[in-house]
């Protein structure tokens, strides 16, 4: 029994909705090659990147070449004595490689300089050398190619590897110079240009081994001593920069004032002075206490001291400036010339901003002496005619609100008298 029977109700007295029919599913054979997985995750949508069917991926591709490794002989253009040795060497259907060995191109020699009798006693005699030992020396300065250090433990005497350089730098500059037409054929080579020095290379190899023999309380110690250097370096830079720009600011104003006009007054409190960047004096001083430095922290070290006096704006214009020439903010050579000549480019940038600024500054208050009326009192109107109030006759003035209350019992002045009756008589 249900709702219907206890209401009497048919049971087909409500007509039955039909159900809408759907559309069949089309089914989709799962495509070989994939499992059932990844094609239930994938949902039957077409893949992004095209298929390759399983039979495909499990053909391998048919070898093309024969590659086979064959132990074959060899030589070798770098060796005089036409020496054959055997190497594994990857033939290719059948066919050995032919050509010089492949490593012969990296044998790069020397070229020493040869020298004649008579040219050693012309030019190359030596009270501390002999004959013996200079041919001896140069013979093999040319079999190990000038590695000075083989040649020093094959040397027949004791010499020394600078005494070494120095014999056979002098004995090839010397040449050089005899054997060139004009001097200024050989004043571009490098062993003519720069002389081989034998102080500062003695100096240099003792300066690197003191600080490669230094332990690590030493170390130590140097660190403490460069750190405290630093802080006296940077208590004393303040007031030596601030004396120097007080002392250029006030030259600079009594030239501005002797510049000045005949008949006219400056005010050194309205002289515009520009940017001056400090000296570097300080700097050096306290780049000589380092033992050993980078040119490129010095050069660092410099440029910060002469953008110590301008503001973050003007760096950035200086930098935008260097760009705009094509210049590196670092040299990428930074040697000592090209130092000086970085920081002299900075300075120049830094002086033709500050004009310029002061150009722009004069030019603002021109023009504002120029848009400026000074020969009328501002707020007195042209058009307006002045009238006496004897000649109003009771009338307000011009310019007066009509508006405007008047107080209680005040008789209006603009009203007409009324006329008398024979009552107020």
């Amino acid at each position: 029994m249900d709702a219907k029977d206890i209401l009497g109700l048919p049971k087909n007295s409500f007509p039955s909705l039909e159900k809408k029919s759907r559309p069949p599913k089309e089914s989709q054979r799962k495509p070989d090659g994939i499992s059932r997985e990844v094609y239930a995750l994938t949902g039957g949508l077409a893949s992004l990147m095209p298929a390759i069917e399983a039979s495909q991926l499990k053909k391998k591709p048919l070898p093309l070449e024969k590659i086979t490794w064959q132990w074959l002989p060899f030589t070798s253009s770098a060796r005089k004595d036409n020496l054959h040795l055997y190497h594994w060497v990857r033939v290719i259907n059948g066919v050995p490689p032919t050509g010089d060995y492949s490593f012969a191109k990296y044998n790069k020699s020397v070229d020493v300089i040869k020298y004649t009798d008579e040219e050693y006693d012309k030019y190359l005699s030596d009270p501390t050398w002999t004959k013996e030992e200079t041919d001896q020396l140069f013979d093999l300065c040319e079999r190990f190619d000038l590695r000075f250090i083989v040649i020093a433990d094959r040397f027949p005497s004791s010499r020394t590897v600078e005494e070494l350089k120095d014999r056979y730098y002098s004995v090839s500059r010397a040449i050089l110079i005899a054997r060139a037409p004009s001097s200024g054929d050989v004043v571009a080579h490098s062993i003519v240009k720069e002389p081989y020095n034998v102080a500062q290379e003695m100096e240099r190899k003792r300066a690197l081994s003191m600080v490669l023999s230094q332990t690590r309380q030493q170390e130590r110690r140097d660190e403490e001593v460069l750190v405290e250097a630093k802080k006296i370096a940077e208590k004393r830079l303040p007031p030596k920069v601030a004396g120097q720009s007080q002392f250029v600011a006030s030259n600079a104003g009594a030239e501005a004032i002797e510049r000045a006009v005949p008949g006219e007054t400056v005010s050194p409190s309205n002289v515009q002075l520009p940017m001056v960047a400090p000296d570097n004096a300080s700097t050096l001083a306290s780049l000589r206490m380092l033992r050993v430095y980078l040119r490129t922290y010095a050069l660092e070290q410099m440029v910060q001291a002469g953008n110590a006096s301008a503001g973050l704006r003007t760096i950035k214009r200086v930098e935008q400036t260097l760009q705009d020439l094509g210049v590196n903010l670092k040299p990428r050579v930074p040697t000592k010339a090209v130092c000086a000549e970085h920081l002299e480019l900075r300075k120049e940038i830094l002086t033709w901003l500050n004009l310029q600024k002061q150009v722009q500054y004069k030019e603002a208050e021109g023009s504002s002496f120029r848009d400026g009326s000074y020969g009328e009192t501002p707020g007195t109107p042209k058009d307006r005619t002045f009238i006496p109030d004897s000649m109003n006759f009771g009338v307000e003035r011009v310019g007066k609100k009509d508006q405007k209350r008047k107080a209680p019992g005040a008789p209006s002045a603009h009203k007409r008298p009324r006329k008398l009756k024979a009552s107020d008589l």
